[in-house]
């Protein structure tokens, strides 16, 4: 409504699809500038073509994209550089009703089974966008399906700088996948050669979610799994394309290993310059010590606040909320500024409970800039990369930071597709607001720069405006 509260408007809209929905996918693959919403199910996934007026349309026969596996999450991309967004589909385990596994708590209950119990990996799908409202099924001539998973979480990026956007898969309890894209929409499965589809120790965790940032200012992006119980988070340095495992160094090991983590975002909350963590956690198997709880499987949420030496510090009350806040069962977590003020809020799923919806009143957060970048069709430009340059007089000086447009992250959630810099550390970088520059590489390989105005503002960048860089 644009004054904090929402009103639920599913009822006529055409968007209540009613489907076994787990995650969601946003994007506007017709070009047409609104954003349109594809679902995730177990059977048939949907895709709902927004009208513009607030209702949708299910298009997924007439579009060629009803993948009917055991769907967990998507993502809109623009794998082929063409100026539309083609679109993955992941798939979680090749299940049926009939293939149904009774598994049992140690107590002797029915709990949930560890996809291992079904050694039955699924195949990802990749559907190609035509340009004509319609998708092309590339899944075996692209590659994508030479490497079985039990995908759940995934980010899009381009890891190695060759201007291709590639795809960084979490599997649960077996390698991660990083698929490299070669340029002809063809990809090979690279994670275990770059360093990133295991960790430090050589184990396969349970990846649930990711999320990608340029965490140590090399503009490289660096990328985090969060998993299970008892396994820490996986964070894996970028440098050039390789990764390294540097979860302890950054303090996560430690205490991320207490709980089952889902849904992640590395988020600036205070406007400070430094990203922090946030994850939604809760528990997939009952244990003793919480047997006799209203929910069983219920688990704390946990803030980190970054520091400038690139470590995680744990902020208390835990998830930065009340101390009287009630634990659930948490899965997804989007991230995005619900109520335009500069600060990044969190709308988190909880199973078998109301979200929970959390409004940043961090204090004396920072100055802060909001970038909506938009391609020459006036859509949100996934997968376009944007730069705060400080200090400089052309875009090729100058200290900078680095932001990338995309939507899916985290886990199995659709984020805020404005890119955000907190601007708090800005007097320790020797730049002022009077040759500070804005630069954007678009999908395309182009860039353009624009001059900062002033700061504690939206601002919109649409493709062709700016100042052309060679």
């Amino acid at each position: 409504r644009g004054d904090g509260t929402f009103e639920d408007i599913t009822a006529g809209s055409g968007a209540d699809d009613p489907g076994y929905g787990f995650g969601v996918a946003a994007g506007d693959y017709d070009n047409d500038g609104d954003v349109d919403l594809y679902i995730a199910n177990l059977g048939r996934n949907t895709l709902l073509r927004n009208n513009g007026d607030l209702t949708f349309t299910d298009v997924t026969d007439t579009a060629g994209v009803g993948d009917d596996g055991f769907g967990s999450s998507a993502a809109f991309v623009d794998l082929d550089n063409d100026g539309d967004l083609d679109l993955v589909a992941l798939n979680y385990l090749a299940w049926s009703v009939d293939s149904e596994i009774r598994c049992l708590s140690p107590f002797g209950e029915p709990d949930y089974c560890s996809p291992s119990v079904y050694d039955s990996p699924s195949f990802d799908t990749l559907y190609r966008n035509n340009g004509d409202g319609t998708f092309t099924d590339v899944s075996d001539a692209s590659g994508f399906r030479t490497a079985a998973g039990t995908s759940l979480g995934i980010a899009a990026g381009d890891f190695n700088h060759d201007g291709l956007m590639d795809l960084f898969i979490a599997n649960d309890g077996r390698d991660d996948h990083l698929w490299m894209n070669a340029g002809d929409l063809t990809f090979t499965e690279e994670a275990m050669q770059r360093g990133c589809a295991i960790d430090l120790t050589g184990k396969a965790k349970a990846g649930m979610g990711v999320t990608v940032q340029d965490i140590d200012g090399d503009d490289d992006l660096d990328v985090l799994v969060c998993n299970l119980r008892r396994e820490s988070d996986s964070f894996f340095v970028n440098d050039g394309g390789i990764f390294q495992d540097a979860t302890t160094s950054a303090g996560l090991a430690a205490t991320s290993r207490g709980f089952t983590r889902f849904g992640l975002g590395w988020v600036d909350f205070d406007n400070d310059g430094q990203f922090d963590l946030y994850s939604a956690n809760g528990r997939v198997s009952q244990e003793r010590d919480a047997r006799d709880r209203d929910d069983p499987f219920a688990e704390p949420n946990l803030l980190y606040a970054g520091t400038r030496d690139g470590r995680f510090v744990e902020v208390k009350p835990r998830g930065g909320v009340a101390p009287d806040s009630v634990d659930r069962t948490s899965r997804a977590a989007a991230f995005g500024d619900l109520d335009n003020d500069g600060g990044m809020d969190i709308i988190v799923i909880n199973r078998d409970a109301p979200p929970h919806v959390l409004h940043n009143v961090v204090k004396d957060r920072g100055h802060w800039l909001m970038v909506r970048a938009l391609n020459e069709h006036g859509s949100d430009a996934i997968g376009a990369t944007v730069w705060l340059v400080l200090g400089a007089n052309a875009a090729q000086a100058g200290e900078r930071f680095r932001r990338d447009v995309r939507s899916a992250y985290s886990y199995c959630a659709a984020n805020d597709m404005r890119v955000h810099f907190g601007l708090n550390a800005w007097g320790g970088t020797g730049g002022s607001f009077d040759d500070a520059l804005l630069m954007v590489m678009w999908i395309d390989g182009s860039r353009e720069t624009w001059p900062v105005s002033g700061i504690d503002q939206m601002i919109t960048l649409r493709q062709g405006t700016g100042r052309a860089v060679d």
